[in-house]
């Protein structure tokens, strides 16, 4: 693995060290500490500082294995995805073998809670977690660096401007995914960087061709490079998104002004908001490991696409948003039409389209009326997405 020393994720042999440096950490106390208990961290940060340090050491400073350290956090995540919606369900890892590899492309929306909901779900079912990739834009913060690569975290790197360094750097993750396959150690990675904003699931084909780089020089063709690596399309659905306004803004000022520029400390921002925010109903799917692949990344890309699109998952906030957008209008207008249409779809009563109105008006009056439109998109364009998919 020295090779990847780079990019790779902590080793077991680096875990303890690694929590020995965390739990007398300033920084990483002071963080914890505003999670249990905010006031507290307000009037006494100094106090609290000790408290939480050697509830730290009591909790994990035993551990010397990283799947030991995830088997502990796994009640606080369990704990954590309860809290924040109202139900979680899966589909499809009856199709997965507990004992294999795979390497898990999916949508994204959330920056840590999709990779956390998708291991969480792995986990409960008697599944190893996977291997996280993450972009190194993310890695600004040191502890939060450090809490991810103990995490099974390893880093894409982004923004490189050299197309040497560019090449290099890509060759270097496609040779540690394809290591990691080999070694049977799952991955799970974003379809393409960046969170798709405006709920438009789309697979960037430079993310499969890179898959490829480390293949292709042993002579392996490129659909037998793709199914040697088990790739299962994954397809996550947030009843509700707790950053939707911030995307929405996002969107609109790129419409109005060509670009957008992140404040410091945005993306940390998001983050909490992400994994402590309401999402209701979130569900997973779980393709079927794609074992017949195509010849080339154009081609790759769209077959992941449309499993992930008929997989969707489809909420009554999806068919609300839907609705008042106009998006398409006709045969898809009715609640029932779009459950006949999409066998993703719950079944939902009046009392559920209800429900879902109103807490749509509410996000919508507490955002500006310029983003608006923005908002409402990017809940009903996986409606548009599904149909297509289902009618395709």
């Amino acid at each position: 693995m020295q090779e990847f020393d780079a990019i790779r994720p902590y080793s077991d042999e680096e875990t303890a060290p690694a929590i020995h440096r965390l739990v007398n950490d300033r920084e990483f106390l002071d963080m914890v500490g505003r999670f249990k208990s905010p006031t507290l961290s307000r009037w006494t940060p100094a106090m609290l500082r000790v408290f939480v340090r050697h509830w730290l050491i009591r909790q994990f400073g035993q551990f010397t294995r990283v799947d030991d350290l995830q088997a502990k956090l796994s009640t606080y995540v369990g704990e954590l995805v309860e809290g924040t919606t109202t139900r979680v369900t899966h589909s499809g890892l009856d199709r997965l073998d507990k004992r294999g590899a795979y390497l898990f492309i999916s949508n994204h929306r959330d920056i840590v809670f999709d990779p956390m909901v998708v291991n969480y779900l792995l986990f409960q079912n008697g599944f190893h977690t996977t291997r996280i990739a993450i972009g190194d834009n993310l890695l600004q913060n040191r502890v939060f660096a450090e809490m991810m690569r103990l995490n099974k975290s390893f880093v894409v790197r982004r923004n490189i401007t050299s197309p040497r360094e560019m090449r290099d750097a890509y060759l270097t993750l496609s040779g540690f995914i394809n290591h990691s396959i080999d070694t049977n150690h799952s991955i799970w990675i974003a379809q393409r960087e960046g969170r798709a904003k405006d709920g438009i699931d789309r697979t960037d084909p430079a993310i499969i061709k890179m898959f490829y780089m480390s293949r292709k020089k042993s002579g392996l063709g490129f659909d037998e490079a793709m199914n040697r690596l088990h790739i299962v399309p994954v397809a996550i659905s947030y009843e509700y998104d707790p950053c939707d306004v911030d995307k929405a803004r996002e969107l609109e000022t790129r419409a109005r002004t060509g670009t957008y520029t992140k404040t410091e400390g945005e993306d940390s921002e998001q983050i909490v908001r992400g994994l402590t925010g309401f999402k209701g109903h979130v569900h997973v799917h779980f393709g079927a490991p794609i074992q017949d692949a195509p010849d080339n990344p154009k081609a790759m890309s769209a077959l992941i696409d449309r499993e992930m699109h008929a997989n969707y998952h489809l909420h009554a906030s999806n068919l609300v948003a839907y609705q008042q957008r106009g998006l398409h209008p006709g045969a898809h207008d009715t609640p029932e039409a779009v459950t006949d249409a999409v066998v993703t779809a719950d079944t939902w009563s009046p009392a559920d389209i209800a429900a879902a109105e109103a807490e749509m008006e509410r996000r919508l009056e507490a955002c500006d009326p310029a983003i608006r439109p923005y908002l409402l998109d990017m809940y009903a364009n996986p409606v548009v997405t599904s149909l297509e998919a289902n009618e395709g």
